[in-house]
This record gives structure tokens, C-alpha cells and sequence, in this order.
């Protein structure tokens, strides 16, 4: 999930989508706006990795609030998953040279809060939309099966 944007109604539909589907992990990519959301986070049955968006503030509230889901990163979060090494990051300024690196099987992003899939070489690229539904009025997220790198969108 990405771009929430303090939309509590479509993030509590996010977070119910995700624990209907025994998710095991969510990524969130970015731009959750106030740390009022954690309130609605904290309800995921799954751990959650998230990175900070361009339009997040209080990272040290934000973090604390966070303490016991999961973590938040500064502006990357890399690991290896199910077999995959994964990068997740909010904007997409350095998406198409790490695309063509080839040191990644699937790559997370947000910021355009347009949901898009594409393969580059053997990366799998991945915006799964915004959550909020502020800017296209369009509330997704996505599921990403690994390690068959299937991707399915969910309109909220």
C-alpha cells in the first residue's frame, strides 16, 4: 500500500482487506501523513514495513507509534523475502537505473498514486496506487504473491 494520506476510513478498509487475506507482510510505501494512523495500523494482524513519504513529518512519532507492527525507514527499506531481494522506496526519481541494475526481483514504490506493474529485465516494478483516493479518486492497494511475483490490484 502507499499514498494513505490520513484517510482513516480507506486505511481501516486496507488494513481489514489485508487480515481478511492472511497477508503475512504489508509494505507501505510512503505518504501516511499524521501519525493518527497508526491508530488503524496497529490493527493489522501482519508485521508492517514502511518507508517515509516526501509529504511525511514527525519520524520520531511516527516510529514510536509504530513499536510492536513493524519499522519505518528513512527513505529505502531493502531485504531479501521468499527467495526475492526486494527494495521498497516512496519516490520514484532513481526507478529506472535500480530497475536496470539487477540487483532487485521486485521493486515497491509510491508517490504517483497511480497503480502500475512492469517487468524490467527480471525485476518486477511495482506503485500499487494510493489508498487515500485524495488524488484520482481511486482507493487501491496491491497483493503481491511471492515468490510467483503475481500481483493482484483491490480497488477499496
Amino acid at each position: 500500500m502507499s499514498d494513505s494520506h490520513d484517510n482513516m476510513p480507506l486505511i481501516r478498509q486496507a488494513v481489514e482487506y489485508f487480515n481478511n487475506a492472511g497477508v503475512d507482510l504489508v509494505l507501505h510505501a510512503g505518504d501516511y501523513i499524521s501519525p493518527i494512523c497508526a491508530r488503524e495500523l496497529k490493527n493489522l494482524k501482519a508485521r508492517m514495513i514502511g518507508v517515509f513519504g516526501n509529504n511525511d513529518g514527525d519520524h520520531n512519532l511516527w516510529r514510536e507509534r509504530l513499536a510492536g507492527l513493524g519499522e519505518i525507514h528513512d527513505k529505502y527499506f531493502e531485504a531479501e523475502y521468499a527467495g526475492h531481494k526486494l527494495l521498497m522506496m516512496h519516490d520514484p526519481f532513481e526507478l529506472d537505473d535500480l530497475a536496470v541494475s539487477r540487483r532487485y526481483s521486485v521493486i515497491v514504490y509510491g508517490h504517483t498514486h497511480l497503480p502500475m506493474q512492469r517487468v524490467v529485465g527480471e525485476t518486477l516494478v511495482v506503485n500499487p496506487g494510493e489508498c487515500g483516493g485524495w488524488l484520482t479518486g481511486k482507493s487501491s492497494v496491491a497483493l503481491l504473491e511471492l515468490p510467483s511475483k503475481k500481483v493482484t490490484f483491490v480497488t477499496l
